[in-house]
């Protein structure tokens, strides 16, 4: 690690000037309140790892990217994705777990374990494939469990 508590010279996630996927400014590690946020926002987990996929964009294999990039900010998604139709769901944990998500998406609300495998492997609560444009994140247990922490906050 550099200076700054970045990954590369002058502090950043992202080596040279410019932007990182999604079009955000580069970021140090220390713009993030957690592991989880930081996986979040750039894909990158505190030890400096990209976090590695299958399945999921094509520009996601080419220029890496993060859920923010398909879930945005606020992790409530409803826009389809760069070159894509499908349109990322809301992951606020609120969302996801609520009586209510079994009434709309047809299938039962998510649990902590659910929303792991869905993130890992791309299986939702009922145990039904999701669209291969959700990316199969190969994340450690304390990478998994950071995020879910981290959509609680949302």
């Amino acid at each position: 690690m550099y200076p700054g508590g970045g990954m590369y010279p002058g502090g950043g996630m992202y080596p040279g000037r410019g932007m990182y996927p999604g079009g955000y400014p580069s970021y140090n590690i220390s713009d993030f309140e957690s592991n989880g946020e930081l996986i979040y926002y750039t894909g990158f987990n505190e030890s400096g790892e990209r976090i590695e996929t299958e399945y999921g964009p094509h520009w996601l294999y080419v220029h890496g990217g993060s859920c923010v990039d398909c879930h945005r900010t606020d992790g409530r998604g409803g826009y389809p994705v760069m070159m894509g139709y499908t349109i990322p769901p809301d992951i606020r944990y609120e969302t996801l777990t609520s009586d209510e998500h079994e009434e709309e998406e047809g299938h039962p609300p998510y649990t902590d374990e659910t929303i792991k495998r869905a993130i890992r492997e791309g299986i939702d609560s009922a145990g039904e494939p999701l669209d291969l444009t959700m990316p199969r994140w190969n994340m450690t247990d304390k990478d998994v469990n950071d995020v879910v922490e981290y959509l609680k906050t949302l």
